[in-house]
C-alpha cells in the first residue's frame, strides 16, 4: 500500500479528485496518509469528511521546517493539489522524486512566479496562445521547473475567457492528475 501525502490551499477539487480514485480503485493500492493545508481552506473539510487525517500549518519562514517534521516516514508521494506555498529547496532536495505538483498551463510556458490560478488563464489568452492545458510535474527547488510527468491538452475557442479556459484546464486536470500519480506511485523507474 503506498501513502500519499496531499497539499492543499483551497476548495480541495483535485483532493476529491484523488480521494474518489483511490476509492474506485482508479489509482490503485494506495491510501491519502495526510492532508497538509498552509490556510483554512475547504480542502480540510474534504479530509474530516473522508476521515483522512490533516493538519493546518501556518505559512512563513519555517512552513517547510514544520512540514517536514510531520511527513509520515513510510511516505511515497508528496502532491501539491491546489498547493500556493512555495516550497524551500532543503525540503525539495530531502523529499527529490517524491513530490509532485499539477500546473494549469503547459509547462515550460506560463510557469513561476506569480503564475497560478486566473493569473495563468489571463496570461496565456494576452499572449494569443492557440491551446492551453495542465502539466503535472516533479517539484523542484525552480518553481513549475521540474521533470514534466503528464500534460493534457484544449484547444483555446475564438471568444475563449480566462474563467471558460479555467473551467477546460479543470477538466483536463482531473483527468491527468489520476494518471500521473500511478505512473509515478507504481512506475517510479520509467516515470524518472
Amino acid at each position: 500500500m503506498k501513502n500519499i501525502v496531499i497539499l492543499v490551499s483551497g476548495s480541495g477539487t483535485n483532493l476529491q479528485r484523488i480521494i474518489d480514485c483511490i476509492a474506485s480503485g482508479e489509482i490503485p493500492d494506495a491510501k491519502i496518509s495526510l492532508v497538509v493545508a498552509d490556510r483554512e481552506c475547504f480542502g480540510l473539510q474534504r479530509a474530516v469528511h473522508a476521515g483522512i487525517p490533516y493538519h493546518l500549518i501556518s505559512r512563513g519562514k519555517a512552513f517547510s521546517e514544520n512540514l517536514e517534521k510531520i511527513i509520515p516516514e513510510n511516505t511515497d508521494l508528496i502532491v501539491l493539489a491546489g498547493f500556493l506555498s512555495i516550497l524551500d529547496k532543503e525540503f525539495c532536495e530531502n523529499f527529490n522524486g517524491k513530490i509532485i505538483n499539477i500546473h494549469p498551463a503547459l509547462l515550460p510556458k506560463f510557469g513561476g512566479k506569480g503564475m497560478w490560478g486566473m493569473n495563468v488563464h489571463k496570461a496565456v489568452l494576452e499572449a494569443g496562445e492557440k491551446e492551453s492545458g495542465a502539466t503535472v510535474h516533479f517539484v523542484t527547488s525552480g518553481i513549475d521547473e521540474g521533470e514534466i510527468i503528464l500534460q493534457g491538452k484544449t484547444e483555446i475557442s475564438d471568444n475563449e475567457t480566462p474563467e471558460s479556459l479555467a473551467e477546460k484546464v479543470h477538466q483536463i486536470e482531473y483527468d491527468i492528475f489520476p494518471k500521473a500519480i500511478n505512473m509515478v506511485l507504481h512506475h517510479s523507474q520509467s516515470a524518472k
